[in-house]
């Protein structure tokens, strides 16, 4: 996997989706009550190997000890093994064990913090110490009753990671709901990247200056199988690994993030602020509003987009040189048009959809859903789509090509 140019090492593309929910256990308990019920373990490492592309991948729900049950079973069967640089294999993608966490401090807002940690025995070790503030240790995303200083404490003395999770969403994100600076609630020295969200990029968590030296990760919080690999990274690392992939986030011996691949934030769900009591969605005419033009209502919530601004200690955004390009991504269900029996006809013919994505030209495309679909397909490669804004907790769209049209 590895070559050699001079003095710097190159590897091929490896993608990493580092937020997958476990919906059940393989005997149908609940763990993540809003995910799919076939969003158990194995499944989630099948669809992630087999048919998404994705070769690293963080599962962040293995604090529970029904789902540790069903990483033994499939240890013991041979199904998978263990990294020797940490994480759980299943043909050629790795697993990382990881855990999402609520906190709240006092007079503010709660938010959710991902964590992951070498081995399953740490994983267990953290679970033993955390199951003692938590109401109910087996499910995802619970309340931890505990500082969150403490929290980070208690990840580091494990030597875990540590990711503020989807931080500029106003459902429980850092930025977005809790404080303007995410050093009035953690030590940021012990933060190790944080994950910005479906409905924000680099360029706009560049209006904060604290988030200068700081790695961006771009992954799916997927709640089904079918969301997996939907926002992802480009890791240039020797292999899927724990360690490796503490090196990339370090930026060590040539490993690094090489790229972000994230939805356009227009399609994320809190894109845009929103009118709670009629549910629509702001114009950029009505940024600064304070009731909703349409119903007159107060009762907004503010988005993604509006709430970097009101929080910007910056007037443009400002991007460190070294930071990793982050590319517009239109994972392949947003495309119109494109139902599962075509989608279903791309993989037979190109394996999987980090292949289709990145891969494949547009001719041998249009060989197999045809010209039209095709050119949507590379038009989403290079961000050349028409996309209308998300919010209130709605997806974005994708204008088909004769809607794009007859508005030009």
């Amino acid at each position: 996997m590895q070559n050699q140019k001079g003095t710097l090492p190159l590897w091929e593309p490896c993608y990493a989706d580092l937020h997958i929910h476990i919906g059940r256990t393989s005997r149908g308990e609940a763990v993540k009550i809003s995910g799919s019920r076939d969003l158990t373990f194995e499944n989630i490492a099948r669809e992630a190997s087999t048919r998404k592309g994705i070769h690293l991948l963080g599962v962040i729900d293995c604090h529970s000890p029904v789902v540790q049950r069903d990483i033994e079973e499939l240890l013991e069967n041979g199904t998978m093994s263990e990294v020797e640089g940490g994480g759980i294999a299943y043909q050629d993608t790795t697993i990382l064990l990881g855990t999402e966490i609520e906190l709240r401090e006092p007079e503010m807002r709660e938010f959710h913090m991902l964590a992951y940690f070498r081995d399953l025995g740490t994983m267990k070790s953290f679970t033993t110490w955390m199951a003692r503030y938590m109401k109910n240790v087996n499910l995802s995303s619970q309340r931890v009753y505990v500082p969150a200083l403490e929290m980070q404490a208690e990840i580091k003395a494990r030597d875990g990671l540590i990711v503020p999770a989807h931080v500029f969403t106003p459902h429980k994100g850092i930025y977005g709901s809790t404080a303007p600076r995410m050093g009035d609630v953690l030590d940021t020295s012990l933060v190790d990247a944080v994950e910005l969200g479906l409905s924000s990029d680099s360029s706009m968590a560049s209006y904060i200056r604290e988030l200068d030296q700081v790695p961006f990760l771009t992954n799916s919080d997927a709640h089904s199988l079918g969301k997996i690999g939907r926002e992802y990274n480009e890791l240039q690392i020797a292999s899927p690994s724990f360690d490796e992939f503490r090196m990339a986030l370090l930026g060590k011996e040539g490993r690094r993030i090489a790229a972000n691949y994230g939805l356009n934030p227009r399609l994320g769900k809190y894109h845009r602020t929103y009118c709670a009591a009629c549910g629509s969605v702001m114009d950029e005419k009505d940024l600064s509003a304070e009731r909703c033009p349409l119903c007159g209502s107060p009762k907004l919530v503010q988005g993604v987009l509006d709430r970097i601004l009101a929080i910007a200690d910056r007037k443009q955004p400002e991007l460190p040189a070294e930071r990793p390009p982050y590319y517009y991504q239109v994972p392949l269900e947003f495309i119109p048009g494109l139902g599962k029996a075509k989608l279903r006809q791309l993989l037979d013919r190109f394996g999987t959809e980090m292949a289709v994505l990145h891969r494949t030209d547009e001719a041998q495309l249009a060989e197999v859903v045809g010209p039209v679909l095709a050119e949507l397909i590379v038009a989403a490669r290079n961000g050349g789509l028409t996309l209308s804004s998300g919010g209130g907790g709605t997806y974005g769209k994708v204008a088909t090509k004769e809607q794009t049209s007859q508005k030009m």
